[in-house]
Order: structure tokens, then C-alpha cells, then sequence
């Protein structure tokens, strides 16, 4: 399978490692190669993945049979645009963003929240994509290694597209995330709740001083 990873930062570069190690094709999407190859953080990671292409946003969603959003949640919107709808269309769009809004400083809050989402808004821009909302309450680490926190643990899907979410929960599964862990919440408004986890999580990380957990939740799961 070939992935288009869109955004450079951690996330993206965590989930872009991880899946080469799986022996997919990766090419990583931003909006300046030449500027983000400028950068010493990407530059040194990429480096040590050079395999992995770097391209614009518009020619990794081109190139890219399944795309991840890994881009900052104010700014997806901007570089899906920069995608151009003609390569976003009939593909599965995992998004993985938040809509984190940190120009109030810290704690960031939420925009859009509570009578709409950030995957909500991705599906409403781009119809034709097939959006599922996952692994967003987590530390990237823990994406792509939930075995990093002990016992069972949780991770959330939500989107319109059966067959996009099958296609979602069996890559989860080569990440480590066993059946009974996977939880579908149902349609791409659910999304709305588990970006709203995010302040807790970002409360939690204070508290504990680390970002190794996850939200476990305990009873009987029933899939859909």
C-alpha cells in the first residue's frame, strides 16, 4: 500500500516510521519541501528514512492510495485545499488531527467543538473523500505501539464508509490494536466526542507528568 502522510511534525513522522517498517510506500506531504528539508528536526529523520518521499501536498494525495492527515487541526482544511479535490476524491482519508487552537496560549481549546468537528468538516469539504476519525486521543508513540501502556486499552473510529473503516481497522491491527480494543462510534459526527477528549488528555499528561497512557474502556464491546 501506498500512504500519503500530510504534515511533517512528530505525529506524521512517527506514523510515516512506523509504516515503512511495515514495508509500505510512504511519501510525505507539506507545503515547502524545499523549506521543510530545511528544517534540522525533519532533516535528520529524514536522513535515517530515505525512502520515504517529500513533495508537495497536491502531488502526495496524487500519489497517495490512502491518505493520513497528520497536519495542525487549524490548518488541514488549507492543506486538503492545497491537495486539490481532483486527487482526494474516492480515497480514504485517515485523520488523526485535532483542532487544537493555541492562540490564547496554553491550555489550547477546541475550534470547532461541541455542535461540530474537526473530521465533520474535512467530510463536508471534501465529499469525496471517505473519512475515518482515529487514533486522536493518544500520544503518537502510542499509534503506532499501543503496546507501550500495559493491558488493554482503547482507540475510536468514527465515519460514514463501512468498507473505509475495514480498511481502517486492519491497518490498526498491524499496528498492534487487537479487535476487542477497536471501538466504532458510528458516523463522522461522533468525531465530535473524541476530539473533545483532548482537554482531559492534555490535563492527564500534566498530572502524570508523561505521555505513555490511554483511555480504557472497560465492559462489554459491541462492534457494528
Amino acid at each position: 500500500m501506498r500512504y500519503a502522510v500530510l504534515g511533517t511534525g512528530i505525529v506524521g513522522r512517527t506514523i510515516a516510521t512506523r509504516l515503512l517498517s511495515l514495508g509500505h510506500d510512504v511519501v510525505i506531504g507539506t507545503r515547502d519541501p524545499e523549506a521543510t528539508l530545511a528544517r534540522g528536526d525533519y532533516a535528520e529523520w529524514q536522513a535515517a528514512q530515505p525512502q520515504a518521499g517529500l513533495v508537495g501536498f497536491a502531488e502526495a494525495a496524487r500519489q497517495g492510495e490512502t491518505l493520513i492527515n497528520a497536519t495542525g487541526g487549524q490548518v488541514s482544511i488549507a492543506a486538503l485545499n492545497e491537495a486539490d479535490a481532483e486527487h482526494l476524491d474516492g480515497k480514504i482519508l485517515i485523520d488523526i488531527a485535532n483542532p487544537l487552537d493555541f492562540s490564547h496560549g496554553f491550555p489550547p481549546v477546541l475550534d470547532p467543538v461541541d455542535s461540530d468537528s474537526l473530521g465533520e468538516l474535512i467530510q463536508r469539504t471534501f465529499p469525496g473523500l471517505r473519512v475515518v476519525k482515529t487514533l486522536n486521543t493518544m500520544n503518537c508513540q502510542v499509534m503506532v505501539d499501543p503496546a507501550r501502556v500495559p493491558g488493554d486499552h482503547t482507540v475510536f473510529l468514527s465515519g460514514e464508509d463501512a468498507d473505509a473503516k475495514k480498511a481502517v481497522r486492519e491497518l490498526l491491527d498491524s499496528f498492534g490494536w487487537g479487535e476487542r480494543t477497536i471501538i466504532d462510534l458510528g458516523g463522522i459526527e461522533t468525531a465530535r466526542g473524541t476530539e473533545m477528549l483532548l482537554p482531559i488528555w492534555l490535563r492527564l499528561m500534566g498530572a502524570l507528568g508523561h505521555a505513555d497512557f490511554n483511555f480504557h474502556i472497560q465492559g462489554a464491546v459491541r462492534t457494528q
